[in-house]
């Protein structure tokens, strides 16, 4: 049933919470509308305006928000397990512990988003904008982040276990005590990153480009950085036993105190500026010092 803007204000002023599940609230205009706990499961509301309404704990499950504007929307501790947010405007808005598991966020707007503690596992993110978004103690398990944009994006404490990150943009990105174990980071750029004390395990990070980051204190055993870019980077008392360095650029990189036992540094460059831990010898290795 598609409702009309009279009909609509009508059922705006009910007792809350609105019942509309399967809906057809395609294009509708619930801009600044007061749907709180309102049961949306499965409504269409695909290229509808709802800036800045209030969805605080609504259940929108399975719901069709492709391309739905919701700038400045409240949607704190809402439901939007399996829902399709395809290219939808969420510049802005507050997803605060907020139920995303499996969501279709893809080419999606998220600009400064709060999604801090939000669930975000196995969500689909591929070309997603989060630049600036706050993903901090989020829960990222197995997302698709394929080419998204999180530059300068917040995600300290976010569990990113075997999330795919490949070709992503993260510079300048927070990801500070994070768990990547197993993550995919090929070709993504890194550059002036903040990972210290990240789980970096068994990472992909092969022909990234880590120049200038920050990976103290970060556990890189067993990660792939063949032909990783980590220039002037700075991995002091990492761990990398069992890394893979093959090919890597490590000129001006400091690793003192890092774990480099069992490392392989196969043809990796370096030189004079490069740190290596007290007695550890770069050529016995396979390294390449250069001028």
């Amino acid at each position: 049933m598609q409702y009309s803007k009279d009909e609509l204000s009508k059922l705006l002023r009910q007792a809350k919470p609105l019942w509309l599940q399967d809906a057809d609230l395609s294009h509708a205009d619930l801009v600044d509308a007061d749907l709180t706990d309102a049961r949306l499961s499965g409504a269409n509301l695909s290229d509808a305006d709802l800036r800045r309404a209030d969805l605080v704990d609504a259940d929108l499950t399975k719901s069709d928000l492709s391309r739905a504007k919701l700038i400045g929307v409240d949607l704190r501790w809402a439901n939007l397990s399996n829902a399709n947010l395809n290219r939808a405007e969420i510049n802005g808005a507050n997803l605060s512990g907020t139920d995303l598991v499996d969501a279709d966020l893809i080419d999606a707007w998220l600009t400064g988003a709060r999604l801090n503690e939000a669930n975000l596992s196995g969500a689909d993110l591929r070309g997603a904008d989060l630049t600036k978004a706050d993903l901090s103690h989020s829960k990222l398990i197995r997302a698709n982040l394929g080419k998204a944009n999180l530059s300068s994006a917040k995600l300290n404490h976010a569990d990113l276990t075997e999330a795919n990150l490949r070709s992503a943009s993260l510079i300048g990105v927070f990801i500070c005590s994070a768990n990547l174990c197993g993550a995919n980071l090929n070709h993504a750029d890194l550059r002036w990153a903040n990972l210290s004390k990240a789980n970096l395990s068994k990472t992909d990070l092969s022909s990234t480009k880590l120049i200038s980051a920050n990976m103290g204190e970060s556990d890189l055993s067993e990660a792939n950085l063949n032909k990783a870019d980590l220039s002037e980077t700075n991995l002091i008392g990492a761990n990398l036993s069992k890394a893979d360095l093959t090919e890597a650029k490590l000129i001006g990189a400091d690793f003192s105190g890092a774990n480099l036992r069992w490392a392989r540094l196969t043809e990796a460059v370096y030189a004079k500026s490069t740190k290596f831990p007290d007695g550890f010898d770069p050529k016995e290795s396979g390294a390449i010092l250069v001028p």
